[in-house]
């Protein structure tokens, strides 16, 4: 019988002031922590923090046991800057303490996917496919999900270049200006493919001076995001897992939409922070308390639900 895919969606990072009264309670008790928090609403976080700072082992080591009561809840790990932005002055060194840090992650079954995302000139060129084939001997044996944002490496030629590597090729969704990549949906790794929403700010997504804030202040208006759930089911057709990362982060919109998507792809209410419905009240249609973990894209027996094709074994 062939596997079931699996859905995981969650949110690109967890830690924003502005997410205080809408996602999280106003007044937290003690021993609050997000984390958990959030573990009872989505299943999978994208971790931020560790681009701009090496992850260390006693943080990572704490993400483990915040997580120890969700059995099906995943991280990410956004890979350090050095390494994508830079691309320079670096060593082995620097390459084993990353890994060192993540290892709690990978030792206990909670690593979902080492994300590799480049910036929106890093296009396809001889030399940088070159760095990339270095890149990705340097994290071999890792779950390796590429990001990059210009349309060049929209091409046969890299997609088979990905499979052979076994890197995953990032479907994201970003304001499409010039040579910026449309939105695909493709698959490149059979174990898991990787979907970023990035918001639609067309204003601001490549203004001088604009911040992170206002660059993923966007909210995706339904039928928005049934383009992308369209996507998902086709996805699902030839991956094990995929997991959709909402980074339109501003003041909780990143999860207000993964929840959304979910419930989209599911057919099934879900539980939603009290907070977030005051904030988004759209919210309403889909709130229900329903069991946290692991959603499968397929019901039991031979069904599959909402339109979602059955997969024949992947191709």
């Amino acid at each position: 019988m062939a596997r079931m895919a699996g859905i995981y969606v969650g949110t690109a990072g967890w830690s924003y002031e502005d997410w205080k009264g809408i996602v999280y309670p106003s007044r937290p008790t003690a021993g609050f922590h997000p984390l958990p928090f959030l573990a009872r609403f989505i299943n999978l976080i994208e971790v931020n923090s560790t681009f701009y700072r090496p992850p260390s082992l006693p943080l990572t080591l704490s993400w483990v046991r915040r997580i120890a009561g969700t059995s099906d809840f995943l991280l990410a790990v956004k890979l350090h800057q050095v390494f994508t932005h830079v691309r320079k002055d670096f060593s082995g060194k620097d390459v084993d303490g990353f890994k060192t840090g993540i290892e709690p992650l990978v030792a206990a079954g909670r690593l979902a996917a080492l994300l590799l995302q480049f910036p929106w000139s890093y296009a396809n060129t001889p030399p940088h496919r070159d760095y990339l084939t270095g890149l990705f001997r340097l994290f071999s044996g890792y779950p390796l999900a590429l990001e990059v944002r210009h349309a060049t490496w929209d091409d046969p030629e890299i997609l088979a270049f990905l499979r052979e590597a076994g890197v995953s090729f990032c479907n994201i969704d970003q304001p499409v200006i010039g040579a910026s990549l449309r939105p695909t949906a493709v698959v490149t790794n059979p174990a898991f493919a990787y979907v970023r929403l990035h918001g639609r700010n067309y204003g601001d997504w490549f203004r001088e001076g604009a911040g992170r804030d206002a660059r993923y202040n966007y909210l995706y208006a339904k039928d928005e995001l049934a383009e992308w759930v369209d996507r998902i089911k086709e996805l699902a057709g030839a991956a094990d897992r995929i997991y959709v990362v909402t980074n339109n982060h501003y003041r909780g919109q990143a999860l207000a939409n993964a929840l959304q998507i979910k419930n989209m792809v599911i057919g099934e209410k879900l539980d939603v922070p009290v907070d977030l419905i005051r904030q988004y009240p759209l919210l309403e249609d889909i709130v229900d308390r329903i069991r946290t973990g692991q959603l499968d894209l397929f019901g039991p027996g031979d069904g599959a639900p909402k339109g979602i094709p059955k997969k024949d074994g992947g191709r």
